[in-house]
């Protein structure tokens, strides 16, 4: 099938089945999938300024069904999530902008292509060493299961929202000092819940997708907040700083809405499926499942940019 805005031609089942497979884990893991379908878009043969757009532009739809599943269970932070978005939409517009910047002198698919690859292989071998270090701490100590930062039935055992950063990042001083009691949280400064959401914008806007990947475990291992919350506020915020960053770049010209349309049609039972997971698996082993993924994601980049080659 020919999608005449991008350029591409890809098989609308292959694109369905993608959708279906990154909602899936979008659901599950919290990061919108973006990890998965920014390189998948990429080895499809559609350019990298309209992999990013249109990332963007189908994460807003699955985000929505996702979010509506973690509402249900109890997994969102309205307030922490809310509060992010000052943060979010700034970066999401300088991220952007980057991308413009590179369409002029013709390095979009190298630069972000490369970017893709560092910042998912450092992703990777982080949470890697971080979940094995929390589950081993958990074996040999006898590790209680109630959360101390706030949250028994939330935490199950997510030990890591304790643990070294997260306790000194909330221990900064820096007014205005806000509460988020779902979260568990009695003190955090608002700066660092906006610097969070600031950096994670910039990756939104230049990788496209909500940035879940980089914005999920700083929610954990900086602010402190228990796995499954973190999952289900990510996906809530990322539906109004997504929804922000397609319409700026719809406006610049890099959004394939066809292609959108067809990953959503999978995207949003994946998406459903798996929030509901997430309520039968520990904290550090969500986690820990989620370290092989990003590592595909930058195969997928590295054997495209190398081979010049597409798939489907």
């Amino acid at each position: 099938m020919d999608f005449p805005i991008s350029g591409a031609h890809i098989n609308p089942l292959a694109l369905m089945a993608s959708g279906l497979i990154i909602g899936l884990l979008g659901g599950f893991f919290g990061v919108g999938g973006s990890f998965l379908a920014g390189p998948a878009l990429f080895a499809f043969g559609v350019p990298m300024n309209f992999v990013v757009g249109t990332d963007l532009a189908h994460i807003v739809g699955k985000s929505v069904v996702a979010a509506r599943q973690h509402r249900k269970l109890g997994n969102i932070d309205i307030k922490l999530g809310l509060l992010m978005v000052i943060g979010t939409l700034p970066g999401v517009e300088l991220g952007a902008q980057g991308i413009q910047y590179l369409k002029r002198f013709g390095h979009v698919d190298q630069v972000v292509g490369i970017t893709f690859i560092i910042v998912l292989v450092l992703i990777s071998i982080f949470i890697a060493y971080e979940s094995w270090r929390t589950l081993k701490m958990e074996k040999n100590k006898n590790f209680q299961k109630t959360n101390a930062i706030g949250s028994a039935e939330k935490g199950k055992g997510d030990v890591s929202a304790l643990s070294g950063l997260a306790k000194h990042v909330q221990r900064l001083h820096l007014p205005p000092m806000v509460k988020l009691p779902t979260s568990g949280i009695k003190s955090i400064s608002l700066w660092t819940i906006l610097a969070v959401a600031f950096i994670g914008g910039i990756f939104s806007g230049f990788l496209g997708g909500g940035a879940g990947y980089i914005r999920m475990p700083a929610l954990v291992y900086l602010l402190g907040v228990p796995t499954h919350l973190a999952v289900g506020t990510d996906l809530f915020e990322i539906i109004i700083s997504a929804g922000y960053g397609t319409v700026s770049h719809a406006i610049k010209g890099n959004v394939d809405i066809l292609i959108a349309l067809v990953m959503h049609t999978g995207a949003a039972i994946g998406a459903q499926l798996g929030a509901n997971l997430t309520e039968y698996f520990h904290g550090p082993r969500i986690r820990l499942a989620f370290v092989p993924l990003p590592l595909l994601g930058a195969a997928l980049v590295v054997y495209t940019l190398v081979t010049g080659r597409h798939l489907g």
